[in-house]
């Protein structure tokens, strides 16, 4: 289990990701999944017709006349794996592994492009101790093959000023 991985509630969040199949054009079940946890936390909550995922949440009390802030990452993931796995990726989960203070997947890739970033903006909407302007969380659908959600993003669905992808391989960029 990843509970013993810090910090804590991103990596519950990027558990639950690897539960779901999530290979390029293949994102409605983790769509849904989103959806659903932005609704548990009572917030405004988009799907589009693409599968992208909008979250926003409010301003911090005393915040409310900063710009809003846009943080996107992406759904699907790249899925590659040994010839000797008979992983399923439409179907199967990733099964991980964890040795000494390693994660990875068990012969398979592992989904933390962008699955980590999902699972930090999950972490950051569901926190209510965070001072911080409106957030509107971006989820976008197939960015490892088309490019198809951000490209169907329908125009001015964001309010955001600031946007932070945070897609990157290397750490402490976005």
């Amino acid at each position: 289990m990843l509970e013993n991985l810090k910090p804590e509630r991103v990596f519950h969040y990027f558990e639950e990701l690897t539960k779901i199949p999530r290979e390029s054009g293949n994102e409605k079940a983790v769509s849904d999944y989103l959806y659903s946890v932005g609704k548990s936390f009572g917030l405004e909550t988009i799907q589009d017709e693409s599968n992208n995922i909008v979250i926003r949440k409010p301003a911090y009390k005393g915040y409310e006349n900063h710009e809003p802030i846009v943080i996107q990452g992406h759904m699907d993931m790249v899925c590659e794996k040994a010839t000797s796995s008979k992983h399923n990726f439409a179907t199967d989960k990733i099964e991980w592994v964890i040795k000494d203070d390693l994660l990875f997947a068990n012969n398979t890739t592992l989904g933390a492009d962008d699955g980590i970033a999902v699972a930090m903006a999950m972490a950051i909407l569901e926190d209510e101790t965070l001072v911080h302007p409106e957030l509107e969380v971006l989820i976008t659908v197939t960015e490892e093959t088309t490019m198809a959600g951000a490209l169907g993003l329908e125009k001015g669905l964001l309010k955001g000023k600031y946007f932070f992808n945070i897609d990157s391989e290397e750490e402490g960029i976005l």
